[in-house]
């Protein structure tokens, strides 16, 4: 996620760090380098050039440069200007209306179906009973596609097989939810050119009949400096009241995100972080600008964690670790909980310099050595797991040729388990021995 525009403004801030005086010299120099990562990340030059501006008018400020860290100023300053740039604030949708309608918009191929399918899971999970309309009446399996995704979710799905006429389609969406109780609708409609203004209006046809609450222009996030023209036109017919930036797992140069704001005046309510339904998240400016910086999203991190993590199997596996009685089968249950929360490198990613920590890292093989004892694992049957102690030379030799490794990896795998177990069982011990002298060491006055 914007892999070139923080590497390059980390790099700058490392400079900054270690100027121990600010002068209009070195202030332009690094703002010059700050500039350059804007323009190569596809930033809108005008958003550019005023970016640039601001931070220069505020560095050069008598606060910073009297500061006993001036560099750290600097890079504070930097911070907080890309958190304005971005939209200061996190903007939910604003949901009126019973149906509540949300209309998607947006260029061929930019995401508008699987965005409103993501956007559907994301909105049942707030208590709302939603509708999906297929409005897409051009493209070949549109329909399908969406009843796929609605289907999986287990999300209702309204369809016109055939019809051709979006407001006919609208209208009766509308009747079918008032008499299913379904108080929001999502409709996913056709991608077109901004060019092509019939198409345009039939938007904005379909936006007098159904009055909705919010009208999301979904952008493709590797459209660059193209975004800002795309956006403009679509907010000139039909007003959106937002964006969804789609496709950041991608090589993503950063410039949709960076410019809409500035120049539509519009925030980005949600954003697309891969092709997995779950991989959608509300748009939080701060929390972005510290991705961008290197400075991780720790909030986020948790946030996955909480909705990822079954809480009852972690407080229940919490018990078993302090008593000692920790299991191959909860190693493997502690195995799939945490791939739950994504890629090993996404993960890494949220924590504070964690793109430092990536650098030269090859996290591919740590992704294989965790599917090769997930392999072993499950080779192995409930009572093995259970009861490690019984799993002899043959046993091994069996699990070995199940799961496709050597049966030195099994070994290896069982004699770190029975490390981490030890581990487990001396800290009970010391826990214990901590209780008996209310918290303090023997003999100690501590």
């Amino acid at each position: 996620m914007f892999d070139s525009l923080s590497s390059r403004l980390q790099n700058v801030f490392r400079n900054l760090r270690g100027l121990g005086k600010i002068s209009e010299s070195n202030v332009s120099d690094s703002l010059r380098d700050v500039r350059l990562a804007l323009l190569e990340a596809d930033v809108h030059f005008k958003v550019a050039r005023d970016f640039i501006e601001s931070v220069k008018t505020k560095a050069l400020g008598e606060e910073v440069l009297q500061s006993v860290a001036p560099g750290q100023q600097m890079v504070k300053i930097i911070h907080d200007e890309l958190v304005v740039l971005l939209g200061s604030e996190n903007a939910g949708l604003q949901l009126s209306g019973n149906p509540a309608c949300i209309l998607m918009c947006g260029l061929h191929g930019s995401g508008k179906t699987t965005s409103s399918a993501k956007l559907a899971r994301y909105l049942t999970k707030q208590g709302r009973q939603v509708l999906l309309v297929a409005a897409d009446v051009y493209r070949p399996a549109a329909m399908d596609q969406l009843k796929v995704l609605g289907d999986k979710l287990e999300i209702p799905v309204f369809l016109l097989p055939g019809e051709k006429d979006v407001q006919k389609i609208g209208r009766e969406a509308l009747a079918h939810a008032a008499s299913t109780g379904r108080n929001t609708i999502i409709f996913d409609t056709a991608g077109r050119l901004q060019i092509d203004e019939p198409l345009v209006q039939e938007l904005v046809h379909l936006k007098e009949l159904i009055r909705p609450s919010e009208i999301l222009l979904v952008l493709d996030a590797a459209t660059g400096q193209e975004a800002v023209n795309v956006a403009t036109h679509f907010d000139q017919a039909l007003g959106v009241t937002g964006a969804i930036l789609t496709k950041l797992d991608g090589d993503a140069r950063g410039g949709a995100a960076l410019s809409f704001r500035s120049v539509v005046g519009r925030p980005i309510k949600f954003m697309g972080t891969g092709e997995k339904l779950e991989d959608f998240e509300p748009f939080h400016p701060e929390r972005m600008t510290q991705r961008i910086l290197g400075m991780g999203d720790v909030v986020t991190l948790v946030e996955r964690a909480a909705e990822a993590v079954d809480q009852k199997k972690a407080m229940e596996l919490e018990e078993k670790m302090r008593k000692g009685q920790f299991s191959l089968e909860d190693f493997l249950s502690q195995l799939r909980e945490m791939k739950k929360l994504g890629p090993l490198e996404d993960v890494v990613k949220l924590l504070p310099g964690g793109g430092d920590m990536l650098k030269g890292a090859d996290l591919t093989k740590s992704e294989r050595e965790f599917r090769r004892m997930e392999g072993i694992l499950c080779a192995m049957t409930p009572k093995e797991r259970h009861h490690p102690e019984v799993l002899n030379g043959k046993r091994r030799m069996r699990i070995a040729k199940g799961s496709g490794v050597t049966v030195t990896e099994v070994n290896n795998l069982l004699k770190r388990f029975e490390e981490m177990r030890e581990m487990m069982r001396k800290m009970n011990k010391f826990q214990k021995m901590m209780g008996k002298f209310g918290g303090k060491m023997p003999g100690m006055g501590f």
